[in-house]
Order: structure tokens, then sequence, then C-alpha cells
């Protein structure tokens, strides 16, 4: 009898496969992120973590493929054949909220930098420049608006709370959620975005939030906001964004995803003095593989080998997410 496969495409520490060993002790554990690794395992793998760009050609194209779950490496599943899944009844969880103490950091990290000016500190720094610059802002009691409030939101507004900031949320649903002031659904989107000092993008891209961030909305924000971005680039019109920050409709954004990554070398961001950007590095951490395979993979191994399906992170797909 062949045994049952499982394929981690990341290059882990055998440390944790020697965790999910225990789990599955009959099971064969291949790993690596090498495309020559993957594209020879995939075919009779049941079980993959980590998808990988070109992996449907050797799983879902093939009519024998034993693949019942799919455990992402990464929070968004914008970017996999989610409908083909679907259709072939796969499991498919995420790594949503391994990424909520990085990213939550960084967020904060670009809502101070933008206001105390570090950005333009640093920038002084390189050309031996000693000047005030105007720094006048400070961040506390101010109101902050979050789109997307699962973990990642929920934690910055944790966080916003420590600040003394009053915290508009919204979700689709609009249920109300801890450290959070009032909640707006998607719908009130509106009626939030005139009211905050920060707006910061949390959302999964989906149908609904593609492009959902455009001229518009800009032009209801303050002139004095800032606007952060770490969900995904294509929930914002980035032409429409640049405009905002060149006419002054808003003050300034912190950017880690973008239309198109690696971000062109022809973008006017890069030269935005007004403008902090990071290569979407806002969820790397030391503890990211960790949190994966022990606060999700492992879990929902344990459920699966008693012929349960895995719930953590469980991806739906009438939402996308």
């Amino acid at each position: 009898m062949t045994a049952r496969k499982l394929l981690i495409a990341q290059n882990v520490d055998s440390s944790y496969v020697e965790k999910i060993q225990e789990v599955i002790p009959e099971w064969t554990i291949v790993t690596g992120r090498d495309k020559e690794i993957w594209q020879k395992e995939a075919p009779d793998a049941e079980v993959i973590a980590g998808w990988k760009k070109g992996m449907e050609e050797y799983t879902l194209n093939k009519e024998d493929s034993p693949l019942t779950w799919i455990q992402t490496w990464s929070a968004g599943v914008n970017s996999l054949p989610l409908e083909k899944l679907s259709s072939h009844n796969v499991h498919l969880t995420s790594a949503n909220g391994v990424h909520a103490y990085p990213i939550s950091e960084t967020i904060f990290a670009l809502m101070l930098g933008l206001t105390r000016k570090i950005h333009t500190y640093v920038r002084n720094q390189q050309s031996k420049t000693w000047d005030h610059s105007n720094l006048k802002l400070e961040i506390h009691g101010k109101t902050i608006g979050i789109l997307g409030t699962g973990a990642i939101g929920k934690e910055t507004a944790k966080i916003a709370k420590a600040f003394g900031m009053t915290v508009l949320g919204m979700r689709h649903s609009g249920k109300p959620e801890e450290y959070i002031d009032t909640m707006y659904s998607s719908s009130q989107l509106h009626d939030l975005l005139p009211q905050c000092d920060y707006v910061v993008v949390t959302l999964p891209l989906t149908k609904e939030t593609h492009r959902l961030l455009g001229q518009k909305e800009f032009q209801l924000m303050k002139e004095s906001a800032f606007f952060i971005n770490i969900g995904r680039g294509d929930i914002v019109v980035e032409e429409d964004l640049v405009q905002a920050l060149k006419s002054g409709e808003i003050a300034g954004a912190g950017m880690d995803v973008f239309e198109t990554e690696p971000l062109g070398d022809n973008s006017p961001l890069w030269e935005m003095e007004n403008v902090i950007i990071t290569p979407h590095t806002a969820g790397s951490t030391q503890y990211y593989d960790q949190r994966v395979i022990e606060d999700i993979l492992i879990p929902n191994l344990r459920h699966y080998v008693k012929g349960e399906s895995p719930s953590i992170n469980k991806v739906d797909y009438t939402k996308g997410y």
C-alpha cells in the first residue's frame, strides 16, 4: 500500500517536520520550495502545504490526483484557482492570523513614521541636513478607520487604544468587535472615511473589494489624513491614489502592497516625499513558519486524520476568503 503523502512546498526546519510526523507517523512528508522538488511530488500528494504557481498542472489537471486539502502559506488566497478547487471539493485553509503581530507593528511604524516625519529625517540624515521640517503632528487621540477587522484589524485596533485613539471599523456584516468603538458595514464606507485621520486597509482581495478605493473615496478623506495599505494592491486604484497625493487631497501614504509587484521604476510613488514604501514585507517575522505549522497545520491535521474537515482558517469559496 502506498503511503499517504504531505508535501510542504517550503524550506522548513527539521524540528517542525518531526512534530508533524508525530501526528501522521505512517505518512511520507516531503519538504522543499524548489520547483524541481514539488513538481515531482505534487501529483501524488494528498495534502499540500504552501501552494505554488504552476501546481495546478500537476494536481487539479490530473484525473487521478489524490489532492484533498491545501494549506496556504499566506493569508491571501486570491491567487489560487478557487473555482477549480471548489469544483474538486478540495479543502482550503489559509495562514490567516499568522501575520497579526508583525503587520500591526508595520501599520503603526508607517503611521508613526508619517506622523512624526521619520521618513523626512532619514532623507535629511543622508544629506547631513539639520532641519525641523515643520514637525507638529501626534497620533494620540486621533481617529483611525480600519477597513477589514480580521485578526490583523483587531490587533491594530487593540494597539490604537493604547494611543487613546477613536477606532472605527468596517466589515461586510457590520457586526461589533472588541476595541472598535463604532463598526460600519461595507455599504457605509463613505460615511466612515470623512471622520478618519488614518485610513488603514487590511481587507482581502475579492470581487467586492477589487478597486474599492478610488478617486471618490480619496476625495471623501480629510486633507490631513494618512492612508495605509497592507491588504492587497488591487483594492486601490493606484493612479487615483497618486493623484490624491499630488493634489493634496490626502496628506500621505504608507504602502506595502501595489497593483504591480515589484513596483515599477517609473512609478511616481518612489519619488514622493509624503509616501513610505515597503516591498510587501509587512508580514515577515522570524516566527512565521512556527505559527503556520503549530497554530494551524498541526491542529487541522489532527482533525483531518480522524476523518474530519480541517476547520481552522477554512476558506469559504463563496466569499473568496
